[in-house]
């Protein structure tokens, strides 16, 4: 499996239900505090195309974007693809 990374914050429930939902499939995944650590956010920003709104969410080398996206993205049946 690809490694998966969440950029996130606290007390945000898009970031709480893109968590949830990778849970629920089973997949670890790290996560980085990006109000917690400005480098984080920069990294975040400069690997998603200056996108500021978390979550946002890597799987490999794939930006797969927000809680929306990744949704969608399950929802249509990709998610899996990606992530083998």
């Amino acid at each position: 499996m690809k490694k998966v990374i969440v950029y996130s914050g606290p007390n945000c429930p898009y970031c709480q239900q893109a968590k949830k939902l990778l849970e629920h499939k089973g997949v670890a995944f790290e996560e980085y505090n990006v109000r917690a650590d400005p480098g984080k956010l920069e990294e975040m920003m400069q690997k998603s195309g200056g996108r500021r709104t978390i979550p946002q969410i890597f799987i490999g080398d794939r930006h797969v974007g927000g809680y929306d996206d990744l949704h969608a993205l399950n929802a249509a049946g990709g998610l899996d693809e990606i992530l083998a």
